[in-house]
């Protein structure tokens, strides 16, 4: 698999997210489609959605229901579309969008494998492929980032490190779609910075690629941390979302 074909298939599986064409983010204009959420779509798409901005870096793909566009519209159209991600621009996004009961909401940056780059990074310790039966007694706090217990049936692929018999490291991944496997790695405190996480990654991903998926990786921006450990594993930066969900959503969540 090479980065391009690796691209084109990220490409896509946006297209089946949004309801746009995968040609559509190549584009040096900005592009507006109708939202809908397809069959295809990644499984934690879910309504309500009034808007989901989508970025591969040339522009800024709009998938906005029909009531909103005309706002999302004159948002594009006031700001570079990279300063569209980010205060203070977005909250003239925010202020107009609370009037109709929703927020801004979600906001990450995803990252695609450099094949050239890629490689199965070592640690100290005991690394084990495991499969979706030995994730039974995993749905614990301490392995949230790997494994997601609303969607245990997705979770398809791990590999776990061990001190002796002790797990201390896990790189899980979700069949979020039909192509495209979401990697998320949790490493106990007392372990870090030893390598262990970016050691998981990058043997998952492979892992990954020679059962014929695109792995891919996800974290919020302002999570440094994480980011390292994308890049340090062999990750690139690929696209970039903002979401627009609804005001009770955002009200929960900051509970």
């Amino acid at each position: 698999m090479t980065n391009k074909e690796i691209l084109d298939i990220a490409m896509q599986q946006s297209a089946y997210d949004i309801n746009a064409k995968a040609s559509d983010f190549l584009m040096d204009t900005n592009v507006f489609v109708k939202l809908e959420i397809g069959p295809l779509a990644r499984k934690y798409y879910e309504e309500p959605i009034a808007s989901n901005l989508v970025s591969y870096g040339s522009n800024i793909v709009a998938s906005v229901k029909d009531e909103y566009r005309k706002i999302v519209e004159t948002y594009l159209s006031k700001f570079d579309f990279y300063h569209c991600f980010e205060t203070p621009n977005m909250h003239w996004l925010d202020e107009r969008m609370k009037e109709n009961g929703y927020r801004v909401c979600f906001m990450a940056k995803y990252f695609l494998p450099d094949v050239n780059v890629l490689k199965r990074r070592e640690c100290n310790y005991q690394l084990k492929v495991l499969e979706q039966k030995d994730f039974v007694n995993l749905y614990l706090p301490t392995w949230e980032n790997a494994l997601c217990k609303d969607r245990k049936q997705l979770d398809v692929l791990g590999i776990g490190a061990y001190d002796n018999e002790k797990l201390i490291g896990l790189a899980a991944c979700s069949a979020d779609c039909d192509d495209m496997w979401q990697i998320g790695v949790d490493v106990l405190p007392d372990y870090r910075r030893q390598g262990i996480a970016s050691s998981l990654t990058s043997n998952l991903a492979i892992e990954i690629i020679d059962r014929g998926k695109v792995p891919f990786y996800c974290c919020a921006w302002s999570n440094l941390k994480s980011e390292k450990n994308a890049l340090r594993s062999g990750f690139v930066p690929g696209w970039i979302e903002m979401t627009v969900k609804a005001a009770s959503l955002v009200e929960s969540m900051n509970k």
